[in-house]
């Protein structure tokens, strides 16, 4: 096994998180909760060779395949997977999740043409909650939970073990990597770290990188303070946000992967400063253009 091979860490007795090294661009988390007659899949992949060796994995842990699938957001790498197990599982998210993810089609497509996808059908939940929704698999109980508002989308949902101490974050948390808000809200991605602090998890799987505990809200926390902090600096001065993002002493936070984002979540902040509403659209032409500006001219890439 190389240290880029997906891997499976068992987290407590039917509980496992998938983890898809380095989880940059693409390389999102999943896992699976089974009580060894039905499983419960939290999350899939970005393409369906991805999301093949996902199924292989929940199958070679030695329970059923997925009946339930719930996914955290809208985004691909999250979602584009449902399709290789359904229509056996039902799919279940946010209200606006399913409707997100309907609108943004084969968003990943458009973003990077040259990735090899696969046979990726859009396959939006057919089951939606508005607040909190819980899910029983044999006697564990799952929690699904709505931040509330917007945060790194508008339809995210955070999954919860309480008797086990375990939460999928989804895209709330990236360990090792640099939060990413500009579809969502800096405000609101803020606000769901009280939400997670609230929950009491001692194990925490984020959206992308390594399983983690709690100590993760503290350091997503300090990086979205010194977004908030940067771009009230370079709106009073009237700089764009590639300019302000430029300027930026990154300090402990250039140890992040994708530094690029920094300019991305800048002008989500910007646009809050502005007034306009949390999770209002942003030209993606004009913020991917701008990372790739920070990267010195070349796109960002997805890993998968």
């Amino acid at each position: 096994m190389s240290a880029t091979d997906p891997y499976t860490v068992q987290l407590a007795p039917g509980v496992h998180a998938y983890v898809q090294p380095d989880g940059g661009w693409c390389l999102n988390n999943a896992g699976f909760v089974s009580d060894g007659e039905s499983t419960l899949l939290i999350d899939t992949a970005a393409t369906e060779r991805r999301a093949r060796a996902l199924r292989d994995a929940v199958l070679a842990s030695g329970v059923p395949l997925p009946r339930t699938i719930v996914n955290t957001h809208h985004h691909g790498d999250h979602t584009y997977g449902n399709t290789v197990f359904t229509p056996r599982a039902v799919v279940i998210g946010h209200d606006l999740c399913r409707s997100e993810q309907l609108a943004a089609g084969h968003q990943l497509h458009l973003l990077w043409p040259r990735t090899d996808f696969g046979d990726i059908t859009i396959t939006a939940p057919t089951v939606t909650y508005n607040d909190r929704l819980t899910v029983h698999v044999g006697d564990i109980e799952v929690r699904l939970i709505h931040p509330g508002g917007v945060a790194h989308t508008l339809g995210d949902t955070v999954v919860h073990l309480p008797r086990q101490g375990v939460v999928f974050t989804g895209d709330l948390i990236f360990q090792g990597g640099t939060p990413f808000i500009p579809v969502g809200s800096l405000s609101g991605s803020l606000r769901a770290l009280d939400l997670l602090r609230s929950l009491d998890a001692t194990t925490v799987v984020p959206g992308h990188g390594p399983v983690t505990d709690p100590s993760a809200y503290d350091a997503t926390e300090r990086y979205l303070r010194y977004v908030a902090e940067l771009a009230q600096e370079g709106h009073a001065k009237g700089r764009t946000p590639l300019e302000t993002a430029r300027g930026a002493d990154l300090g402990v936070f250039a140890e992040l992967r994708e530094s690029e984002r920094l300019v991305a979540n800048l002008h989500r902040a910007y646009a809050e400063l502005d007034g306009e509403p949390e999770g209002s659209p942003l030209d993606p032409v004009l913020v991917f253009g701008d990372m790739a500006a920070m990267n010195g001219g070349v796109p960002v890439a997805c890993h998968a």
